[in-house]
């Protein structure tokens, strides 16, 4: 594995600029999805990445031999200044970047970067209400960012994650969710199946209702800072039966994926 020559070493991080990144490791996340880690030319000359707040993404640049370049940009599941950047990329059929990223890239090879970037889509210390979580398929990635933060700082605000996801084969972070659910007194967990459930589960898979729905988020009340990520139709649907019930709409936060087909979505009733 090579290593970042001095002179990168000595540069200074603009997260608007291109930077290479070293793949350092990776591995199947699920069937169709990879994880990720890349660690930026820190090394003992830069500071830790500036300005890196749980919910953030980065945007990764693949250049051809032609010169043809692509850009996607990919939210980081780790939210630890100076530490590993990580994402979580799910191979599309129709893509030009994720197969790729799942298929071709190997640990060793770099990337180019840019970010992190965004700044209302994060969750911060400072934010002392608990918090709310919903997560369609690989929407989790951002969310995780979160966990993670909120799980290294200890802090005493609850979160609550509900993850709708296809299938128990195609969900993410598995271990590290069942760990902190049985070890976290600030973690809790709730699974909806879309298509198949595990063996012995309590319910029928199905789609995420508003029944279900409403049962999860109640526990944290109304004051509770809601954070929505999946494709377009189940962030919307997530959204609008959050607001009929009478949630404050400021306190609800989306980011979305994919077209109005509903993309990688672990499923969402009322989807268009």
């Amino acid at each position: 594995m090579s290593d970042f020559p001095a002179s990168a070493a000595r540069s200074t991080w603009n997260a608007s600029d291109w930077h290479d990144a070293l793949v350092v490791e990776a591995y199947a996340e699920t069937p169709t999805a990879r994880t990720i880690q890349m660690r930026p030319p820190a090394s003992t000359a830069l500071p830790p990445l500036p300005g890196l707040v749980a919910g953030q993404h980065i945007d990764v640049r693949l250049t051809a031999p032609d010169g043809y370049t692509a850009v996607r940009s990919y939210s980081l599941a780790s939210a630890a200044p100076g530490g590993l950047l990580e994402i979580t990329v799910e191979e599309l059929d129709d893509g030009e970047v994720s197969p790729y990223l799942v298929r071709g890239l190997d640990v060793g090879d770099r990337l180019e970067i840019r970010g992190p970037i965004g700044g209302w889509f994060v969750w911060r210390e400072e934010e002392p209400a608990p918090v709310h979580l919903i997560a369609g398929g690989s929407g989790i990635v951002p969310l995780m960012a979160m966990i993670r933060a909120h799980e290294a700082a200890a802090h005493p605000a609850p979160f609550r994650l509900l993850y709708s996801v296809r299938s128990p084969e195609m969900v993410y972070y598995r271990a590290e969710l069942e760990e902190l659910t049985r070890v976290s007194p600030r973690f809790d967990l709730d699974w909806v199946y879309t298509r198949r459930a595990p063996s012995g589960w309590p319910h029928a898979p199905g789609r995420l209702d508003v029944t279900r729905l409403a049962a999860s988020v109640q526990p944290l009340g109304n004051d509770a800072l809601t954070f929505v990520c999946g494709a377009t139709p189940f962030v919307e649907f997530v959204a609008d039966a959050l607001v009929r019930a009478g949630r404050d709409p400021a306190r609800i936060r989306t980011e979305r994926y994919g077209g109005a087909d509903g993309g990688t979505d672990g499923g969402a009733e009322g989807a268009a």
